[in-house]
């Protein structure tokens, strides 16, 4: 079926997961994703392996989803792909396909900041309901595994960052205090799970403070490192005995060190439109707080869908979408860019 107005079919592949989408005029029509879990062997992605993975995965993903959205290749106005930030390898397999098909079929490229997509994934539209959308402009706390951000939003297509992390990333901090605990990869999702059989309050861990609104989470995770090791030290079976606690306290900590620079960015700028966005705003205990202080500040709160929270297509599709509107294209000879201009 063929369909008027502005298609966009989005290709993202900056980490480990192959993704293909199309929009119709912002509203989602297909977004097809494949995991690789041969990951989940090494306790974190492997670059080499991830390359590989997306040469396989992504002739069926694109196809899969032009057939869900009843879409022709044809019928698309522009392909946009994920230019990065992220792994070199992973993101040549996208790049050189959307080139490879932007030749073939002669539609325009869009090139697409990672970080920007899971912002502008709040206006992606879905055919069985309305979404609430954020007005402009609006705080936006981007948290994932490898960036922790304040951004203020003032359009679709204009992005302030007044916070950023001066080291490691709250989804970095995740994981690597659940590989420290044995836990199975990825360890967030796993740490939020046992945090709500746990109590938040057993155990204090440090909150490194930094300059203005940025953050810092290497002294969290050395805290915890070290306060585990006194502990094991005293009694081999602590871990065991404490899972539940640990987690819940840990992931207490990092939610108070996110919100306490959130709140401040609020009372600085006047903004209280805010919004949570990447990979950790599936966290239920952020989300829950998020909740909370709407409740007690008068916020107004955008919390993503889960679907719409980790590595997506539709998240680069809607950002392509804005851009293509605005004429921004890319050439042939825009290449992946492994870290993200500030």
């Amino acid at each position: 079926m063929q369909k008027k107005g502005v298609i966009i079919l989005g290709i993202e592949s900056s980490c480990d997961d192959t993704s293909a989408a199309v929009l119709h005029d912002g509203c989602l029509l297909s977004n097809v994703l494949a995991n690789q879990e041969v990951h989940r062997v090494y306790g974190g992605v492997i670059p080499e392996l991830a390359s590989r993975a997306h040469q396989q995965n992504i002739i069926p993903v694109v196809q899969r989803a032009l057939e869900l959205a009843e879409v022709s290749v044809e019928a698309i106005d522009a392909i946009a792909f994920t230019r990065g930030p992220g792994l070199l390898g992973s993101l040549l397999v996208g790049t050189s396909f959307a080139k490879g098909l932007s030749i073939s079929t002669g539609k325009p490229l869009v090139e697409v900041n990672h970080l920007q997509g899971h912002i502008l994934s709040h206006f992606i539209d879905v055919p069985e309901k309305q979404l609430p959308h954020p007005a402009f402009p609006f705080l936006c706390l981007l948290v994932s595994g490898g960036h922790t951000q304040i951004i203020v939003v003032n359009s679709p297509l204009q992005f302030e960052i007044i916070g950023n992390t001066t080291d490691d990333a709250a989804g970095e901090a995740f994981d690597k205090c659940a590989k420290v605990m044995s836990l199975p990869y990825p360890g967030g999702p796993v740490i939020d799970k046992l945090a709500a059989e746990g109590n938040p309050l057993a155990f204090r861990f440090a909150k490194p403070r930094v300059g203005g609104l940025n953050y810092s989470f290497s002294g969290l995770k050395t805290s915890f490192l070290y306060f585990l090791r006194d502990r094991l030290a005293e009694d081999a079976d602590f871990i065991a005995k404490n899972k539940t606690d640990l987690c819940a306290s840990l992931q207490h900590t990092i939610i108070d060190i996110l919100l306490g620079n959130l709140i401040s960015a609020v009372e600085q700028t006047g903004i209280c439109e805010v919004a949570i966005a990447g990979g950790v705003s599936a966290n239920s205990g952020l989300r829950n707080r998020m909740i909370a202080e709407r409740d007690k500040r008068g916020w107004n709160v955008y919390i993503p869908e889960f679907r719409f929270t980790t590595d997506n297509a539709a998240m680069i599709a809607i950002t392509g979408h804005y851009k293509f509107l605005e004429g921004l294209t890319a050439s042939m000879d825009v290449v992946p860019m492994t870290r993200s201009a500030q």
